[in-house]
């Protein structure tokens, strides 16, 4: 049902940064559910996945944009395009830095980028758990040098401290509005793109440095089983080369069932009932450059 009464807020704001500095955790933290896939690994995140997040007093769409980086090939140009319109379409900015991150060309990179927009921008310092608090001054002091921020609000996406101030700071911005979606929705993605995200994060945290960025995971079949409490769930994981299809795979199988094993127990946490998944590798040669393999792993650039 949506709430129009005299008051209430509403408006999208989009977290952007770079790779790794906590945008997924701070999203999470935010919605309190796992709907952006976190990995220590850069850029993980390709699509616009929208975290809802509603109260009494407002309703916060957040846009989490792929990090912001110096494209190397196709799918870093789209990823660049991608969050470069996403600053154009919000209400509100929210730059995460790391507070333990020295400050470096990335960041100029991003802060040129900041400088031709009109939208207002917040500097998020996160990590601050991490340094000493004398520090946290001169980092304060290195940022406004740099950029005429909004606000300056220092957190830790990961123990939670500040968040509720930066929802109110945030709240506090917005103007009176509609509210979008029900209350009850934390994500305008399908269920099938955040199980096959959910299947890729898997994938990142076991294979570590082995399995680069080239693989991608296609969710073909998706249906609950007549008469029961399951679903069945078939994905197909896809690599670049044969090396890579192997240690996906591992000896006897064992990687991909231990992939299967724990993304099966948050698709279960998502969907609220039991899950059947089906996992198969296969090798599709360069799929990344290759413009129509990009569409058909739901990179459209019309939606994005």
């Amino acid at each position: 049902m949506n709430n129009n009464q005299k008051g209430f807020k509403s408006g999208f704001v989009s977290i952007i940064g770079r790779p790794n500095v906590g945008k997924s955790t701070l999203l999470n933290y935010v919605i309190g559910q796992k709907i952006a896939i976190m990995s220590d690994k850069p850029q993980t995140t390709r699509n616009k996945i929208q975290g809802v997040f509603t109260n009494n007093e407002a309703q916060i769409v957040f846009i989490d944009t792929p990090g912001i980086h110096k494209p190397k090939h196709k799918l870093g140009d789209f990823m660049m395009k991608v969050a470069q319109n996403t600053l154009r379409e919000v209400d509100l900015v929210l730059y995460v830095v790391d507070a333990a991150e020295a400050f470096g060309t990335g960041e100029e990179f991003i802060i040129e980028r900041l400088k031709g927009t009109k939208t207002p921008v917040f500097l998020v310092i996160n990590k601050i758990d991490k340094i000493h608090p004398d520090e946290l001054l001169k980092v304060i002091e290195t940022y406004r040098n740099k950029h005429e921020f909004k606000e300056v609000i220092p957190i830790s996406a990961l123990q939670g401290n500040n968040v509720p101030t930066l929802m109110e700071q945030i709240t506090e911005y917005l103007e009176e509005g509609p509210q979008y979606y029900p209350s009850d929705q934390v994500t305008d993605h399908p269920e099938r793109f955040v199980v096959s995200e959910l299947i890729r994060e898997k994938v990142l945290h076991l294979t570590r440095e082995e399995i680069p960025h080239s693989i991608a995971v296609n969710v073909e079949q998706m249906k609950r089983r007549d008469n029961s409490d399951t679903v069945y769930i078939g994905a197909t994981i896809i690599v670049e080369r044969s090396s890579q299809k192997g240690i996906i795979i591992g000896k006897q199988g064992s990687m991909l069932k231990e992939v299967g094993k724990r993304a099966r127990g948050d698709i279960e946490a998502l969907l609220g009932s039991k899950v059947f998944l089906e996992i198969w590798v296969k090798v599709q040669k360069d799929w990344r450059n290759k413009a129509a393999h990009l569409r058909d792993f739901g990179f459209r650039e019309d939606e994005y």
